[in-house]
């Protein structure tokens, strides 16, 4: 759905407002103190696998790109905004071994990381995370994915871009996406720090209103665009990865 530009700029700030704690900023590199070799974007995803006399059980993903988790060490940096106390974001998590830490979907170009270690990095701190997610309910299904078309529509990406000074801030873009003969794609290359990011779609509602639908996850640049590791996909792996156990 290609929409107007006051329509956008509206779901660009419903996005930042009810997501913008879905997303944080990822590093790669040789070791610690090195500089980065890859930076980029993971968000939270969380898919409701079942019910228990308990309650509902969730399973919880970091997701980014996989070109992104292939050096020696990692760093996944934290914000005020994600931590309560805010103070817990002094500190990144440092991760050596970063490849280790992932469940890794070449085939996809996705690494997607279950967050109980996350969970208990921050009890061993005493602090708590703080954040939003993309839910099942939001990520594209495979009809709504299978009816993104060759004519561009509106996509929205939420990531964290890279400052003049290194900081990471929440940045949001409009741009297009288009259906091409390898898939879906972004249709311009878009600036560092936003691999791995949600893209965002709209579909038409009920009452014909733009509902949001995450598409999926933002790959490398390629080409003059970006492709987009599309969620019935991504679905399907995770839950293939579940059925052998790979969630805590």
């Amino acid at each position: 759905m290609l929409l107007d530009q006051e329509t956008e700029n509206e779901i660009v700030f419903e996005l930042c407002k009810h997501l913008g704690r879905s997303i944080l900023p990822v590093a790669g590199s040789e070791r610690p103190g090195a500089p980065a070799g890859t930076v980029g974007t993971a968000f939270f995803y969380s898919e409701l696998v079942g019910a228990t006399d308990d309650g509902d059980v969730a399973h919880e993903w970091l997701l980014t790109a996989d070109a992104l988790t292939d050096r020696p060490y990692g760093e996944i940096l934290l914000r005020p905004s994600v931590t309560e106390p805010a103070e817990g974001a002094a500190e990144p998590i440092e991760l050596p071994g970063f490849a280790d830490h992932w469940l890794r979907l070449p085939e996809l170009g996705v690494a997607a990381m279950p967050t109980g270690g996350l969970h208990g990095h921050a009890d061993d701190r005493g602090w708590r995370w703080r954040t939003q997610q993309v839910t099942e309910a939001l990520a594209a299904p495979a009809d709504a994915v299978a009816r993104i078309g060759a004519a561009p529509g509106s996509a929205f990406v939420l990531a964290l871009g890279v400052g003049d000074d290194g900081s990471r801030p929440l940045e949001a873009v409009v741009e297009r996406v288009a259906r091409d003969a390898d898939g879906v794609r972004v249709t311009v290359e878009l600036p560092a720090g936003y691999v791995g990011a949600p893209v965002f779609t709209v579909e038409a509602g009920a009452a014909d209103e733009p509902v949001p639908r995450c598409l999926g996850l933002l790959l490398p640049a390629r080409d003059g665009g970006h492709p987009v590791a599309t969620f019935d996909r991504i679905r399907a792996a995770l839950a293939e990865a579940a059925e052998g156990g790979a969630p805590s």
